[in-house]
């Protein structure tokens, strides 16, 4: 398994592994230590937030050889467990519906359902980003889904929910999955570098994390990407922050700092100069734009709570946030919220702009010599 990225290599094989999503793992296990599972089911939420993973689990548990009844964890040794988490299993099947989306698919899904499994107990269709089915296979499927066979169990997976039609949603149980928070991922990141016998700086998983937008794959990407760059350090350095923010090409954060001082000393004469300096340094402005916000919206939360428990302060160092605290006080609540405002809009005209740093240099214009 050591060719294998980590967000497959250490896919979660029991729902004990599963981090976040308790609500949607309470309602599966009682479900199927009950013996009262459902013939179809429809999994919603944001990329890598674990409907597949939770599929696989579902498929895993209903078909375990040892399984017993009021318990719902599979075995993950029958041989069984063992096909569908090598992914040889014939009686699970997984269809794409970006790529196989029309209705002769459907009607040859639809036709296969009548057989009986294979060696399971249970046949179990994964068909994922389900919304972009045509509206003939979704018709074909409908019938199906209301009455299927006893042996089947569907799972319609989804990332645009709103896209689904209601007569689909009716006929299946719905569980809504939500954003990982970041400990969560970093929770996540930890077990992970330990298992792989990497050295990690807390604030470096905690970085990681902040650039994964909330998907625990995105983050194990990013992490399997800085464990390769690891290799330069040899297997007993430690990875720190500054190699996370120069793999990924992340703006410095004391460059934002100074920024943001010369904004609250309403010097437009240093502000457009540091940003022609930063931009001619290599920086890329669409990259500055976004770490400033994200800055920004730091700034914003710990002035309206400035308490330790904040969690804007995840991800910067004593120093970082005592900074931070500071140019805080430097604002009153509606000045952030205007600035914030400005450079949002900064940020999306950046991409049809021809000159990169003209929106951002605008939104400073305005911000450091108009009124409210």
């Amino acid at each position: 398994m050591a060719n294998l990225v980590l967000y497959r290599k250490y896919r979660p094989q029991t729902f004990a592994e599963i981090i976040g999503q308790e609500n949607v793992v309470q309602t599966l296990t009682n479900a199927i230590s009950s013996g009262m599972v459902s013939h179809a089911y429809l999994f919603s939420g944001p990329r890598g937030s674990g409907k597949t993973t939770m599929a696989r689990l579902l498929a895993k548990a209903v078909n375990c050889r040892n399984h017993k009844d009021s318990e719902f964890e599979p075995c993950d040794k029958c041989s069984s467990c063992l096909e569908i988490k090598q992914g040889n299993s014939l009686d699970l099947i997984e269809i794409d519906a970006a790529s196989h989306r029309g209705i002769d698919e459907i009607r040859e899904l639809r036709d296969g359902i009548k057989f009986a499994p294979t060696k399971e107990k249970h046949k179990v269709f994964v068909i994922d980003e389900c919304h972009m089915l045509t509206r003939e296979a979704v018709n074909a499927l409908l019938k199906t889904l209301e009455e299927p066979p006893s042996h089947a169990i569907f799972v319609l997976a989804t990332t645009e929910i709103h896209k689904m039609i209601p007569t689909i949603i009716s006929r299946c149980q719905r569980f809504d999955f939500r954003k990982l928070t970041l400990p969560e991922i970093i929770k996540r990141l930890d077990i992970i570098s330990k298992k792989e016998k990497a050295k990690i700086d807390r604030p470096a998983l905690e970085l990681i994390a902040l650039n994964s937008g909330g998907s625990l794959r995105d983050a194990e990407g990013l992490l399997d990407q800085t464990l390769t760059f690891a290799g330069t350090l040899g297997r007993e350095g430690i990875i720190k922050t500054e190699d996370i923010k120069s793999l990924l090409g992340l703006t410095d954060i004391s460059l934002i700092s100074q920024f943001v001082d010369f904004i609250s000393e309403k010097s437009g004469e240093k502000t457009i100069k540091f940003l022609e300096e930063t931009f001619e340094n290599g920086y890329d402005p669409q990259e500055f734009a976004k770490a400033l916000i994200r800055y920004l919206r730091q700034t914003m939360l710990l002035k309206i709570n400035p308490g330790p428990t904040n969690p804007a302060i995840i991800g910067l160092t004593k120093e970082e946030q005592e900074k931070i605290q500071i140019q805080a006080e430097k604002f009153n609540s509606q000045e952030l919220q205007r600035i914030l405002n400005l450079f949002l809009d900064a940020e999306n005209k950046m991409k049809y702009s021809s000159i990169p740093q003209l929106p951002l240099e605008l939104a400073t214009v305005d911000i450091i010599y108009k009124e409210g």
